[in-house]
């Protein structure tokens, strides 16, 4: 795509649009010539200078990097227009692509039924799967994975429910025997799962929750912000597939979030959560009298607990998957590109004298540490935080970024370490641009020469040199 020409077209099609409306006078308030305009120009994109490369595969840290091109040109040539999708009076024609968007979100997790809608982040999709959980189970508690993103505690907070943290294994899933002992108490109403923590990648075990839902009566929710898209890969032939059970094991839970704006190739923000019942819709009911007056379709709103929202994120997601659908011939070739990459560079990591797999990866996150000596936590720490500044601070820059492990996490995985400390900093790397497919094996040397430099000035541990 040459994204120059589709942005002009995008101005050059709603210009056409806007014609057709017959010609008015823009304000003279507004008007900004092109002087000024490019002093403050220049400033801007001089800030924006202040950024790490998330478009390059050498950025191997956060969960970050651009939106597809077709993402952007959708975003952009309705934004141009600015369509609120709260109501069909504010945007009509991207409220009928949000909803063909959600469906095609639905079928790929396997609903036969389904509600649901875009939100702005996966914190706000986990904050209405929620409050519909406490609507339908009243006075009791959500349980959910030690390792689950920290919203699933604050939305707890601020439901007015207590959070149950459920203790993780040495893979860092969720285990189903310390859940079943909270669930003996009869104060949960709600299981979260989650496939793919942010921290490692980690999958809980979602089949397998399935009975304890029928033996207690508990909601099933799944946490899939981060990790939903894989679900293109469960079953599938070669390196990056994954196992199905978990994941088609989504289609029988009650709601899920994903957030499109991670592996889904879109723009901040975009998430989305969908329910398998659609009756769940009488909890959000309302009336907005100077709303919702040109259809009596069902509005957009009247699902939501958000109010405003783009329809420029509903139009961006639509034309993407039009071009890479949700499917495993589609953006499922995206995933496994990154997947494939994890693995390369896990098996490296496995075959070096100067690093360590921290654990296995299950999805598309690396974790892993230098090796020192002697080999402890507080060693282990110290020289994690020197990679990962050092990775920036070099002409041959790799950005990484680290996760803190606690003491019993840790030695769980590498009980050879002499626990000195409370824990630990791993460095984590979050391979979700294809791209790192063919740059694994450089951001890897990178890594390993960082590991064997000496750090500038005392150190509790040294770090081990290959022979």
């Amino acid at each position: 795509m040459d994204l120059q020409h589709w942005l002009g077209r995008a101005t050059e099609a709603i210009q056409e649009w806007a014609d057709g409306f017959g010609p008015y006078q823009p304000h003279a308030s507004l008007a900004v010539d092109d002087e000024r305009f490019a002093a403050a120009f220049h400033e801007f994109t001089g800030r924006l200078g202040d950024n790490y490369p998330f478009f390059h595969p050498r950025y191997a840290g956060q969960m970050l990097k651009p939106p597809h091109p077709a993402a952007v040109v959708g975003y952009l040539t309705a934004m141009l227009i600015n369509p609120n999708n709260h109501a069909l009076d504010g945007g009509p024609a991207t409220a009928r692509m949000e909803r063909e968007v959600v469906a095609q979100l639905a079928a790929m997790f396997g609903y036969d039924t389904h509600l649901g809608h875009l939100t702005t982040s996966g914190t706000i999709a986990n904050l209405e799967a929620l409050f519909v959980a406490r609507e339908l189970h009243p006075g009791q508690g959500v349980a959910h994975s030690a390792d689950a993103h920290y919203t699933h505690g604050r939305m707890c907070h601020v439901l007015g429910m207590r959070g149950h943290p459920v203790p993780t294994d040495e893979r860092g899933r969720m285990r189903l025997d310390a859940l079943e002992d909270i669930l003996r108490g009869g104060e949960v109403g709600t299981v979260v799962l989650t496939t793919g923590t942010t921290g490692l990648g980690a999958v809980d075990p979602v089949h397998q929750a399935l009975d304890l839902r029928e033996r207690y009566g508990v909601r099933l929710h799944v946490d899939a912000a981060y990790g939903g898209f894989f679900t293109l890969l469960a079953g599938a032939d070669g390196p990056e597939g994954i196992p199905a059970e978990p994941w088609r094991a989504v289609a029988r839970c009650d709601s899920v979030v994903i957030d499109p704006h991670k592996h889904g190739l879109q723009p901040y923000g975009c998430g989305a959560v969908l329910f398998r019942d659609p009756e769940v819709g009488r909890f959000y009911l309302h009336d907005s009298p100077y709303t919702y007056f040109t259809s009596s379709e069902l509005h957009l709103g009247e699902i939501s607990l958000e109010c405003s929202r783009a329809g420029a994120a509903a139009a961006a997601l639509w034309l993407t998957f039009q071009l890479l659908p949700p499917t495993t011939a589609g953006l499922g070739r995206v995933l496994a590109a990154g997947r494939r990459a994890a693995l390369r560079w896990s098996d490296l990591i496995t075959a070096s004298e100067v690093l360590e797999l921290y654990q296995r990866p299950e999805l598309d996150i690396v974790s892993y540490f230098p090796r020192v000596e002697p080999a402890t936590l507080s060693g282990v720490d110290t020289a994690s935080a020197r990679v990962l500044a050092d990775g920036m601070d070099s002409a041959d820059p790799v950005f990484l970024s680290t996760l803190r492990a606690d003491r019993e996490a840790f030695t769980a995985r590498h009980p050879k370490l002499t626990a000195d400390a409370d824990g630990a900093r791993i460095l984590r790397s979050v391979l979700m641009k294809p791209e790192s497919e063919h740059h694994v094996e450089h951001v890897h040397s990178r890594v390993e020469q960082l590991a064997r430099t000496q750090s500038r000035g005392s150190s509790p541990a040294r770090l081990l040199r290959s022979q």
